[in-house]
């Protein structure tokens, strides 16, 4: 069961007392449920909570949001109650990009994260744009299959499909045509993860993100595709424990 903690942001309820804070931003198309799997893992040393984006789940009926802009800036409002203890972002794809520009904004307004970690994404700056959005709903729906990003009892049913293409395609739009050259470092450590087969993520753009830190940059190489969080989750939970460790000389806030 989700929790909601505001209209943005759903919680899993499984380790409320935990050390560790983790915020998860799923990628296109993705859900705040994504995270469960993730979560249940991650018990009871880092209480995981995710951005619920409009227009899926419980927030079907919302507004789409088709800019990374407008995703950060609803977000960035939503996470203030979560400032009085040190939190983390987990950013997949999309949601590297959404989880950068939020903690940018947080920055500037005087607060910086413990840890940022990026998941199957390039730098910002970097071009995305191949069109995807502009697709139509048959080849949008290929694009799905060929990057395993979404349940095969879904694409095999047309209907359903039909109903999911709109957030989808919003969130594609989004990212793709998402841009920003100058990339302002984050005052926190940056760690990224990248599989080794991801079509989209070249790892040398992966480890570009070592660029966007005055700390401690680390990259990590995981067998997979874009979507290895599913096939190395222990290996990605061995990573994010290693990060989001309690220090006795980590900054209070």
């Amino acid at each position: 069961m989700l929790f909601p903690v505001d209209s943005w942001i759903r919680g899993f309820g499984l380790a409320p007392a935990a050390p560790a804070r983790l915020l998860c931003f799923p990628h296109a198309g993705g859900t705040a449920a994504y995270y469960r799997p993730l979560a249940a893992a991650l018990a009871p040393d880092v209480d995981i909570l995710a951005v619920q984006y409009p227009g899926r789940q419980e927030r079907f009926r919302e507004r789409l949001v088709d800019t990374v802009g407008e995703l950060a800036d609803r977000v960035a409002d939503a996470v203030r109650p979560l400032l009085y203890q040190p939190l983390s972002f987990f950013g997949h794809s999309m949601g590297a990009a959404v989880a950068y520009e939020v903690a940018l904004r947080l920055q500037t307004r005087g607060h910086r994260l413990r840890t940022f970690f990026v998941s199957g994404q390039s730098t910002p700056a970097a071009r995305r744009d191949r069109g995807v959005h502009s697709l139509p709903d048959d080849l949008l729906a290929a694009e799905l299959e060929r990057l395993g990003a979404t349940d095969p009892a879904i694409l095999a049913d047309r209907e359903l499909l039909g109903v999911l293409l709109p957030a989808i395609r919003a969130d594609y739009r989004a990212i793709e045509t998402y841009r920003r050259s100058d990339e302002p470092t984050l005052d926190c450590p940056i760690v990224t993860l990248t599989g080794t087969g991801d079509p989209n993520v070249r790892p040398s753009e992966a480890a570009a993100w070592s660029r966007l830190t005055r700390h401690d940059f680390a990259f990590h190489e995981l067998p997979g595709d874009h979507f290895f969080l599913d096939t190395q989750r222990d290996r990605v939970c061995e990573i994010l424990r290693r990060h989001l460790a309690p220090s006795p000389t980590a900054d209070r806030r």
